[in-house]
């Protein structure tokens, strides 16, 4: 019985062994090699181990940099299997390489954030330029090695188109058109005698730019037309300026309404460029309980309103420098119905006065003169026979002994003036002549004389 139970008693220890054989076996072939490394961006294996799947304890790797690195000065390129299956620990060792600064933007401006690979450059111009290739660039590999990827652009001044020719006119011309260059409009000259044309618009349009960057010119040009207006006319109102035999551009005429009668809208109107006048104010009767604006000379009325209803009281003040004859600045006045007022008196600016007329040297006033001025007042001044007039000649009294333009000067004219030089030149010369006859003329004669006599009495 015992020597048949020995064979079944040794199989579970001999499993058993060969379990633990297979077992230090596996564990030594796992500890004994390394799985290929892990990758790096900036680096890859050389490529006679690139494809192993395990290596060994004690095996080296080397590495290349990738394209667009390059290795960093005393950095190990290599890596080592280590007994614990695991590769040596990595320093980087290669870095990225740097693409050359790409230099100024003349009118613009480069955001560079820096210049490695892969790197982006951005590009912008200044107010009034734009840019005339790729706003872009990157850092790129090129020719073994790393540089930007397109040519630099440039700024270039926004131009624009030639200005637009108008009728009748011109305009002022440059050898270029671009970016703040103006142009100044101008009309024709017409024959004397024959309507002149006006410039309607702006005298000058300047070269800019549109949302994207195109030129454009800042308005559209002006016209050249012959503006006439006719003789304005106002219902129950006369002109108390602008009197003249033809109305043109820009002329003005006032109107004040007639007794009973307050305006509604501008005293003042003015001949525009459709050869009508605006704006059209009208005079409207005033009714017997109501009262037209007080008209103040050199005075404010407040409140201010075309109508104010009987027993409305307003407050006059005078202008600076001013008074009223009582030597009040401000008084109270009340509309008593019927267009009349409590009291219509004006203010009186005698301070401003001037005693005396400008003296005008060869010349004199031949319009306006009295003895004391008030601020408004005009004079015409006129110069002598043989003077040319240097200034304006109608000024206006503006105050403390002050006119403008200013006062005008008498000075001779150019004519006169030659006429002078060579009366003078004339005078010279015949008095030169008459020295010279009377002196050396007459020298030469009494030189002659005293050697006629002694040859005379010799001969005698």
């Amino acid at each position: 019985m015992g020597p048949s139970c020995c064979p079944p008693a040794r199989g579970p220890g001999i499993l058993l062994a060969l379990a633990l054989v297979l077992l230090w076996l596996g564990g030594t072939w796992v500890q004994g090699t390394c799985m290929p490394p892990e990758r790096l961006h900036y680096a890859e294996l050389k490529q006679e181990v690139s494809t192993v799947q395990s290596f060994p304890v004690g095996a080296v790797v080397s590495y290349i940099c990738r394209p667009g690195y390059m290795i960093i000065p005393g950095k190990s390129l290599t890596r080592t299997c280590g007994e614990d299956s695991q590769w040596s620990p990595v320093e980087q060792f290669c870095t990225e390489r740097k693409c050359k600064y790409p230099g100024e933007l003349q009118h613009g401006f480069i955001n560079v954030e820096n210049l490695t690979f892969g790197s982006k450059v951005t590009f912008s111009c200044e107010r009034g330029f734009r840019l005339r290739g790729t706003d872009e660039i990157s850092c790129v590999i090129k020719n073994g090695g790393v540089d930007w990827n397109r040519d630099l652009p440039f700024c270039e001044k926004i131009p624009c188109e030639p200005p637009p020719t108008i009728a009748n006119g011109r305009y002022t011309e440059a050898a270029s058109y671009v970016y703040e260059t103006a142009v100044t409009y101008k009309c024709d000259e017409v024959p004397k005698g024959a309507d002149p044309f006006f410039l309607i618009g702006p005298e000058t349009i300047f070269c800019t730019y549109d949302a994207h960057l195109n030129g454009v010119w800042s308005e559209s040009p002006p016209q050249c037309r012959v503006v006439k207006c006719e003789n304005p006319r106002v219902a129950n109102a006369k002109k108390k300026s602008g009197f003249g035999p033809s109305y043109s551009y820009r002329d003005s005429v006032m109107f004040e309404c007639d007794p009973g009668y307050v305006m509604r809208g501008s005293e003042v109107i003015t001949c525009g460029e459709e050869s009508t006048w605006s704006p059209k104010p009208t005079c409207e009767k005033i009714t017997e309980g109501g009262c037209g604006a007080p008209k103040i000379t050199h005075g404010v009325v407040i409140p201010a309103k075309s109508v104010y209803n009987r027993g409305e009281s307003v407050q006059i003040n005078c202008s600076p420098s001013c008074t009223f004859p009582d030597g009040t600045e401000e008084m109270t006045v009340t509309c008593q119905g019927g267009g009349t007022w409590s009291s219509s008196q004006n203010c009186a600016c005698g301070p401003q006065s001037s005693g005396f007329t400008p003296d005008i040297n060869y010349g004199r006033v031949i319009d306006g003169q009295k003895p004391s001025y008030s601020v408004g007042d005009f004079i015409t001044i006129e110069c002598y026979a043989g003077y040319t007039l240097h200034g304006e000649a109608r000024i206006q009294y503006i105050g403390e002994n002050q006119w403008v333009p200013g006062v005008p000067t008498c000075q001779l004219s150019a004519y006169v003036t030659a006429i002078i030089c060579v009366a003078v030149a004339v005078v010279v010369f015949l008095a030169a002549f008459w020295v010279y006859k009377k002196f050396f003329s007459q020298n030469g004669k009494r030189d002659g004389t005293p050697y006629t006599a002694e040859y005379k009495i010799r001969k005698a």
